[in-house]
């Protein structure tokens, strides 16, 4: 049996929790799904998902628990808004001290769609197929290295994407899957799987 932790100090715990269990039953896999707050939590897990929220509290938080180092040996890490931050090589607008696990080849820059006042959905298409997507205080991936795998546009804008780095898989979304769908959370369990 596989193990999945959510990062789970804010943002869309229980939803990416339940979305990752639905998701699962779909592909008839039987996975377990916890909630990850501290190092010890962090132990055996086949994958991370990290939910949006603040990527600044999100990271003083995994320092304060001292996981920061474990978070980057983790082989297979899903993203999602504040999350996408959190593995990007480069950040624009960060806090002073703010840092990232520096795991995937991208440029981004926090908040740049707009205040939370500002947020919005719309229909969008991936390559993965056309799912409805919410956009929270959303960051937008300004550049994608060559081995960045681009699976979504908006208006040309990189709104998901996925890198493999030897036996590790990333995978980044601006915006928030777990709100309209599983399907997300399935590519990403099927590449646990490598199926």
């Amino acid at each position: 049996m596989k193990k999945i932790g959510v990062l789970a100090f804010h943002g869309d715990v229980v939803e990416h929790i339940e979305v990752t269990k639905k998701a699962a039953k779909n592909l008839r896999l039987d996975i377990e799904v916890i909630p990850v707050r501290t190092k010890n939590s962090l132990r055996n897990l086949n994958a991370l998902i990290i939910p949006g929220g603040e990527s600044t509290t999100l990271h003083k938080l995994c320092q304060r628990e001292n996981m920061w180092e474990d978070m980057k040996r983790i082989k297979n890490i899903f993203g999602t808004c504040a999350g996408t931050i959190m593995l990007a090589k480069t950040i624009h607008h960060k806090t002073l001290d703010q840092e990232t696990l520096e795991l995937m080849d991208i440029e981004i820059d926090r908040n740049a769609y707009g205040r939370q006042t500002e947020s919005f959905e719309k229909n969008i298409k991936t390559s993965l197929g056309r799912m409805h997507a919410v956009f929270i205080r959303a960051p937008k991936i300004k550049k994608a290295g060559k081995d960045v795998k681009i699976l979504a546009r908006s208006e040309r804008e990189i709104i998901a994407c996925e890198q493999k780095t030897g036996d590790n898989y990333y995978l980044a979304t601006c915006f928030h899957p777990e709100l309209t769908s599983t399907m997300f959370h399935e590519y990403f369990i099927k590449k646990i799987y490598q199926i």
